[in-house]
């Protein structure tokens, strides 16, 4: 059970040791042959090093003047990631509920110890802990009002006193205040800035001495609301627009130690959600369905595998933005 220590409002889970041993290859997926002239031993050798490294197998059968290959894929993409993945740290802001817990969790099932950042959702905060503690990883729940940017600065502070590292860092806490052009408040206009845009610039500034040194990785949340604008949300769609902006302006600016990129998703289904959300974006979406967490939660896995990638927004939309 996660234990509560009231000073810092952390809570803390330590698992017991979980072995990294692989239980063994799986079942050939699919095989390929290539048909080789005949070669010195040791090229065999370096090719079989090669595919060994994508976590395959590379067989040779003798035939009479001909070498001949075999490729087995013996491993499945699922478990490459977790491998790729596994224990690391990541910090999830806003992931005591909803689809930022569905981050943290997805990325624990990937072997990832994790920091559940929440702000009042304190019983939510110790049940994502102890979810990430079955899971096999370990887990903190910390506090933090991300309007405030000195208690940004003990966020990251404590992830570093508890961790001593942090490879990602997702930007998933934000509002959703509808407001219209004649609705829409000084209150909301801040409240939408101040939470969907300031803060992770400064979760990013203040992640930056840790992700540098381990090569890490800011995934923002952008929405299609920042890339299509809409006038019933003005002052999310703005904020949201501008995270777009911000990510490519922090990945030139952390590169080329860190690379940044953000998700855009579309409607997103959650438990508990009207119906009618559903039956609305059928109508608009070419794939005929809103998206799920798990679409988000892909997305979220490949950009932290992705080395290659910075400075990009990946819509998950279904087709909504065609």
């Amino acid at each position: 059970m996660p234990v509560l220590y009231p000073r810092c409002a952390i809570f803390r889970s330590v698992p017991p040791q979980v072995s990294s041993t692989s239980s063994g290859c799986a079942a050939i997926a699919s095989r390929s042959r290539f048909i080789l002239p005949p070669s010195p031993a040791d090229s065999i050798s370096l090719i079989s090093g090669e595919v060994n490294h994508l976590s395959g197998r590379l067989e040779r059968r003798s035939l009479p003047g001909v070498g001949m290959l075999s490729f087995s894929a013996m491993t499945p993409a699922s478990q490459h990631n977790r491998e790729s993945l596994n224990s690391k740290v990541a910090l999830v802001t806003g992931s005591a509920k909803r689809l930022g817990r569905a981050v943290a969790l997805r990325l624990a099932e990937e072997g990832v110890d994790i920091i559940i950042h929440y702000r009042k959702s304190r019983a939510e905060a110790a049940e994502a802990v102890a979810e990430v503690e079955k899971l096999g990883r370990r887990a903190i729940a910390i506090t933090a009002d991300l309007g405030n940017v000195s208690e940004i600065k003990r966020l990251f502070d404590e992830t570093s006193k508890q961790f001593g590292r942090l490879d990602i860092l997702v930007n998933s806490a934000a509002n959703f205040l509808s407001a219209s052009m004649d609705s829409t408040t000084e209150e909301i206009w801040d409240a939408s800035v101040d939470t969907n845009l300031k803060a992770p610039f400064f979760c990013a500034q203040a992640a930056a001495p840790l992700l540098r040194r381990t090569n890490g990785t800011i995934i923002n949340f952008a929405d299609t609301g920042g890339l299509l604008g809409w006038p019933g949300y003005i002052a999310h769609s703005v904020s949201k627009a501008g995270v777009v902006m911000l990510t490519k302006v922090l990945a030139k600016a952390l590169a080329p130690e860190v690379r940044v990129n953000a998700i855009a998703p579309g409607t997103i289904t959650m438990a508990g959600d009207p119906p009618e959300w559903e039956a609305g974006f059928r109508k608009l979406a070419p794939l005929g369905r809103s998206g799920t967490p798990s679409d988000i939660t892909d997305a979220v896995v490949f950009l932290a595998l992705s080395k290659f990638i910075t400075g990009q927004t990946l819509v998950v939309d279904g087709g909504r933005m065609l």
